[in-house]
């Protein structure tokens, strides 16, 4: 088995407007560990948009990409010194103030073989715990974090730590598991 040199990256929150809008130009290509609204957005692309029927794009674009966004935390994963963007993440905390939300994983299909996808993971988990603690009035001894999980990557989140919690249920037209961690502050 050979070793894989691991490319020169850094994972930054996405401060700068155009750094935002790099996470969010990360391809749908690249999602691959949980859904987002991206995956609808992606296959409406692909429907007909002569049909009366069918929304415009450019409409259900700042619908879904609105969806959270003033609430939201992103993380860039980039390549240095070019700076060039092959993953995100997306936090944010519930309107309810109850969890934290996991959404829009996403590492580039070239990029996975490096574990970027824990990497961010781990980035969020961090983030989480700080916020977390910064703004914990309760005294509560962990953070609740939930993500929506695709099926066939299930095992991913539960390497974390993240427990089943429900029915299956379908999101975008594709079967999904709420997952649930509590992540000790």
């Amino acid at each position: 088995m050979s070793t894989v040199d691991t490319p020169a990256h850094e994972v930054v929150i996405a401060q700068a407007p155009e750094e935002r809008q790099q996470c969010l130009d990360v391809p749908s290509s690249g999602f691959r560990f949980s859904t987002s609204s991206r995956n609808s957005l992606s296959k409406r692309r692909s429907m007909s948009t002569s049909s009366p029927y069918t929304p415009s794009l450019s409409r259900l674009t700042r619908r879904i990409e609105c969806r959270n966004e003033d609430i939201s935390t992103h993380f860039l994963l980039r390549l240095v010194p070019s700076l060039t963007p092959i993953g995100t993440i997306r936090a944010f905390k519930s309107p309810h103030g109850d969890y934290y939300k996991l959404t829009r994983l996403a590492v580039l299909k070239d990029y996975r073989k490096y574990r970027f996808g824990r990497l961010l993971v781990e980035s969020l988990h961090g983030w989480v715990q700080n916020h977390a603690s910064e703004t914990n009035t309760t005294g509560a001894a962990f953070a609740k974090v939930v993500c929506h999980s695709q099926l066939p990557v299930q095992g991913f989140y539960t390497k974390f730590g993240y427990a089943p919690e429900g029915e299956q249920f379908d999101e975008d037209g594709d079967p999904h598991q709420k997952m649930v961690l509590r992540l000790p502050l």
